[in-house]
């Protein structure tokens, strides 16, 4: 989805880029071959997000191909929903674990290589509207989203003055692959009806 459209608009761009990913490599992969058929260079780094270890490493997987690290863009995510009554907490833990903590852990081992470059550099992270709005049956995701804003706008604040932007942003509703995992086709249309524009935005629009 939205994580596929970045990668390409960063590499149409002229940026090479490593891709994260954790069970859809063949996914990334196809990404990463549709990246080097541009003329850039592009590595599919599998790991678990949650795991800090794992990302540092991804980080250094990415310095030893590129030789540098300039731009990170945060964007994993798992969600649940259930009613928090009834939530299976396997499901929410795994839920801020991913959403949460891997947005930090990516965010931190980004910024640690970009000071050590001594060169600035640029993180986004993808947030979005549950930061904010309460949805029903998405407790741990809008927990996690909360969260994740105020950590970039820290962040901000921590690495303004070493030349590192951070920004945060809130994608609307987005049609992508995720959202079947919770509507059908025509909950979708219905809903993208309502929606200002009147249809979803897509991944490309979020990529620019």
């Amino acid at each position: 989805g939205i994580g596929r459209a970045v990668a390409v608009a960063l590499a149409r761009g002229g940026a090479n880029v490593t891709i994260n990913c954790n069970s859809s490599k063949a996914q990334a992969e196809e990404v990463a071959k549709e990246i080097r058929d541009m003329g850039c260079k592009s590595i599919v780094v599998a790991c678990d997000v949650s795991d800090l270890k794992a990302v540092e490493d991804m980080v250094k997987q990415t310095v030893e191909a590129f030789g540098r690290l300039d731009l990170f863009v945060s964007n994993a995510v798992y969600s649940d929903r259930q009613l928090m009554v009834d939530a299976d907490m396997d499901g929410f833990r795994r839920t801020i674990e991913v959403s949460m903590w891997g947005a930090l852990h990516g965010v931190r081992s980004a910024a640690q290589q970009m000071l050590q470059q001594g060169q600035g550099g640029a993180i986004t992270v993808i947030s979005s509207p549950h930061a904010i709005i309460p949805f029903p049956t998405a407790m741990a995701y809008n927990m996690a989203k909360a969260a994740i804003d105020h950590m970039a706008r820290t962040a901000a604040i921590e690495l303004v003055r070493s030349g590192i932007r951070v920004n945060v942003f809130h994608p609307g509703w987005i049609d992508t692959p995720g959202e079947r995992k919770f509507f059908t086709e025509q909950q979708l249309q219905e809903g993208a009806e309502g929606l200002p524009m009147g249809r979803m935005g897509t991944s490309d629009e979020m990529a620019h």
